[in-house]
């Protein structure tokens, strides 16, 4: 399928499938943190830790409300930063093939983002983005284009497993599992543009090594960074619990969660390296 006919047809699914999230969930007036799970419990970023043998099951519930809170939030940063990309993208002379697509891409994120703010400011808080930009030289147009859309691929492929998983985890508050399946089926189509978007990009780059190098560099760094994010200190703090920047240096070096880093990464992975943007095992880093 050519990238054009693949434009065609989710912008045809979008047009038939919209959504207005102000009406399609019903927001209950309280929720009780240590009542119920909100995250899919061998998700959490404490299991395989030595504190977790210790928590009481309202705690680890506690624990969580606060990292569904943290994952919203992760999507709230990611959707306003993808907003202002595809924004700048929008009506370029060079993007013309993919602008259909992209209109519908900006309305759904920021749908997105309706319902994610909607628990955290409900129900939580927004946790602050610890992704930092350090104000890097711009780079030239073509590598600038295919780090947007990739950085927004591995973005979004990681957080639609977690999606596919809560969605169906009968354990979780309905609620939880209403914003994880809406979230789903809006992403499933962004993965399928991303995808294809990606590996046009690539395929038509003609760079040089030291570039090639540079980019793969760059890939690998933010898979890392992304990552740490889901390990938030302050998630552990909100939470109640003590020492909580070594919490989080704990749990990122945990061998059950870097099993667990690996397995959640995995589709993502496979995809990077099929389409040969990633050598095999670049990834183990994380």
């Amino acid at each position: 399928m050519t990238l054009a006919s693949t434009v065609r047809r989710l912008s045809d699914l979008s047009r038939h499938s919209a959504k207005d999230p102000y009406v399609e969930f019903q927001w209950p007036d309280e929720l009780e943190p240590g009542h119920d799970w909100f995250t899919t419990p061998e998700y959490l970023s404490l299991v395989g830790t030595g504190i977790w043998p210790t928590l009481s099951e309202e705690r680890r519930k506690s624990l969580s409300f606060h990292e569904a809170a943290n994952f919203y939030s992760l999507n709230i940063h990611g959707e306003k930063t993808l907003l202002q990309g595809l924004s700048a993208r929008l009506y370029r002379s060079d993007m013309v093939e993919v602008s259909p697509y992209l209109h519908h891409f900006i309305d759904e994120e920021n749908k997105h983002s309706v319902y994610f703010g909607g628990f955290c400011t409900r129900y939580a808080k927004v946790y602050r983005n610890r992704q930092f930009s350090l104000g890097v030289q711009r780079l030239p147009q073509d590598v600038e284009d295919f780090l947007f859309f990739a950085k927004t691929l591995i973005f979004e492929e990681v957080g639609d497993h977690y999606n596919w998983v809560q969605m169906r985890d009968d354990r979780l508050h309905p609620l939880a599992r209403r914003i994880n399946r809406s979230h789903h089926v809006e992403e499933a189509r962004h993965l399928l543009f991303g995808r294809a978007l990606v590996t046009d990009l690539w395929q038509h780059q003609e760079w040089s090594r030291e570039t090639v190098r540079d980019v793969r560099d760059h890939l690998v760094q933010y898979f890392v960074s992304g990552w740490k994010q889901y390990y938030n200190p302050d998630v552990y703090a909100d939470a109640g619990l003590t020492h909580a920047f070594d919490l989080a240096e704990e749990a990122w070096y945990s061998p059950v969660q870097r099993a667990h880093r690996k397995t959640a990464s995995a589709k993502c992975e496979e995809f990077l390296v099929d389409a040969r943007i990633l050598p095999p095992e670049s990834l183990d880093v994380c």
